[in-house]
């Protein structure tokens, strides 16, 4: 029960930042990508301190440093992905932060010998390339929007396993409050050193960014942090990777983004790679039972 919950939690996560895309770029009409940042992760912040304060009585050293290391690599990849977008295609921005799905399994093999699940590994490569159809536009030119970018999807693939790793001993919701906070101060700080301290406030803007923060930080993070205690991490790099397909359907139902063969295509493989990570195609060994027997 617990295993479907989870999944249940980040197929939640992975809608809510779907929806994120549309909330993204109406607030990138009205203010600079490191204040988006900076405020989303400060409300997130602001958010769990005033509901969970009395949790921060019984934090552990060893839980604010491991929140603190998440929530590096967390602004990391954001802002890696951020920059890069400013030098590459959103399309190629999105297929190249979905080849976290795929490293992720690596990180865990590297790392501590973890024998790699060749279902979840397969269910990698197939959601990596659903995505590739749903969002590339083919392009063999390299650049370094491409290589920051690439970088992002190492941040966010280490964010997700040593989630994995941290919440196994530790509470999530102090992880995520630590996380929030520590993403919240470093964006900040970039802010300042930037210049980007004045902005228009109006109220398109401003709703689009208390949606972000609100949801696509607080509430989705908080999710993927206590679903995460439940699931192997490759599996939950497959399911958050349907964001992409979330954002397609969003974009098309809101702001009126046309439907395409090649959208269809990618959504079918990134649900035929969910189906194969969930199920190991248990009636392939049937039949392998059968032909021993």
């Amino acid at each position: 029960m617990q295993k479907y919950m989870g999944e249940l939690a980040l197929t939640i996560t992975a809608i809510i930042w779907g929806s994120g895309f549309v909330a993204s770029a109406i607030a990138l009409e009205h203010f600079t990508p490191y204040q988006i940042l900076a405020i989303r992760f400060l409300i997130g912040a602001v958010i769990l301190s005033v509901i969970f304060h009395k949790r921060l009585k019984n934090i552990r050293k060893a839980t604010i440093i491991q929140g603190a290391i998440i929530g590096i690599f967390l602004y990391v990849a954001f802002a890696l992905q951020t920059v890069g977008l400013q030098y590459t295609t959103p399309s190629k921005n999105a297929f190249l932060t979905a080849v976290n799905v795929v490293i992720v399994p690596f990180i865990a093999f590297v790392m501590y010998k973890r024998k790699i699940d060749m279902y979840e590994l397969t269910g990698a490569v197939l959601a990596m390339i659903g995505v590739g159809i749903l969002s590339l536009k083919l392009s063999a030119e390299v650049n370094i929007g491409d290589l920051l970018t690439l970088g992002c999807a190492f941040g966010f693939a280490f964010h997700i396993f040593y989630t994995a790793k941290y919440v196994k001993d530790s509470d999530p919701v102090l992880l995520t409050l630590i996380q929030m906070i520590t993403a919240a101060v470093i964006g900040i700080m970039v802010v300042l050193f930037k210049g980007e301290t004045s902005f228009a406030i109006q109220k398109e803007g401003v709703f689009s960014l208390l949606y972000l923060g609100v949801f696509s930080t607080t509430i989705a993070y908080l999710l993927q942090t206590v679903a995460q205690k439940m699931i192997t991490e490759t599996k939950a790099a497959i399911i958050l990777s349907t964001e992409s397909f979330w954002g397609m359907v969003f974009s098309v139902a809101i702001l009126d983004e046309a439907m395409t063969i090649k959208m269809v295509l990618g959504a079918i493989l990134i649900l035929i790679a969910i189906i194969i990570s969930e199920t190991k195609l248990p009636f392939l060994k049937k039949n392998k039972l059968k032909e021993i027997t």
